[in-house]
């Protein structure tokens, strides 16, 4: 009688048990959209951060949300943007590819007005009297966007200064954020000219620091016939709602200040 009694004493107590967990199982599931899982397999995660999300993960949930768009991740191909698009059922614009710019020229033609033998990293010099370099405004040259680049596009040239490997670059914006001197930034790839120089001092300051530095000559303004170039505040500004890269610029600048993509 004792041993029927504890039989159905724990019979019930399990039928009740598991009657609750049944119920707390249903009541408390969190739902996954299946989608979540293909769209994660097409992401590079690299986890940059370029898109403003979290993460891969939190880059495919903002897009199931409608938060982000398909193509606002930097780090991913074409064709994996385009397959996302179709599982939400979208369809993406033709969007050109852009590419990491340095807007300096200086390096070896650069002088510099101290011996940095700190920890090398450009964000530590910058901090000691804004770097070694005289100019204000130029690269400084410790490869601190080399070292941040997740993708390996970045790697320090002869001349001291980083080279960008466009077929390499996925325009995260992980070189604009690091550098210390603002000198990166994204560019559409069909933009071909752009102006290697972020200097505002005057040309007779200039000379005395970098032979590469943007004179201010106005040769650039005078040449163009699209009134795509023009100087301010000391420095040559191209309008790219005008420019044709008809390089005629590039061939009149005496010190080489407006660059080739």
């Amino acid at each position: 009688m004792v041993i029927l009694a504890a039989v159905l004493t724990l019979g019930t107590l399990g039928a009740l048990f598991g009657a609750g967990l049944a119920f707390a199982s249903r009541k408390l599931a969190v739902h996954t959209d299946l989608r979540l899982e293909k769209i994660m397999g097409l992401l590079p995660g690299a986890n940059c951060g370029a898109c403003g999300a979290a993460g891969c993960f939190g880059f495919a949930e903002a897009v199931l949300k409608g938060e982000l768009s398909p193509d606002a991740c930097r780090a991913g191909d074409e064709s994996a943007k385009r397959e996302i698009a179709a599982i939400l059922g979208k369809k993406l614009d033709k969007s050109s590819k852009r590419t990491a710019v340095l807007h300096c020229r200086g390096g070896a033609n650069a002088a510099e007005r101290y011996i940095y033998s700190g920890f090398k990293d450009c964000r530590a010099a910058a901090a000691l009297l804004g770097g070694p370099k005289k100019c204000p405004f130029g690269c400084i040259g410790l490869g601190t966007c080399v070292t941040v680049c997740p993708f390996n596009a970045i790697s320090m040239g002869k001349d001291g200064l980083p080279r960008v490997d466009k077929d390499k670059c996925r325009a995260c914006g992980k070189c604009v954020s690091a550098c210390p001197k603002r000198l990166f930034s994204l560019r559409p790839q069909e933009q071909k000219v752009f102006v290697a120089c972020r200097s505002l001092d005057t040309a007779a300051v200039k000379r005395g620091y970098c032979k590469s530095a943007c004179i201010a000559c106005r040769r650039c303004e005078k040449t163009c016939r699209y009134g795509a170039v023009k100087v301010e505040n000391n420095l040559a500004v191209i309008d790219y709602a005008k420019c044709t890269s008809c390089m005629e610029c590039v061939e009149v600048c005496p010190v080489k200040a407006i660059a080739v993509l």
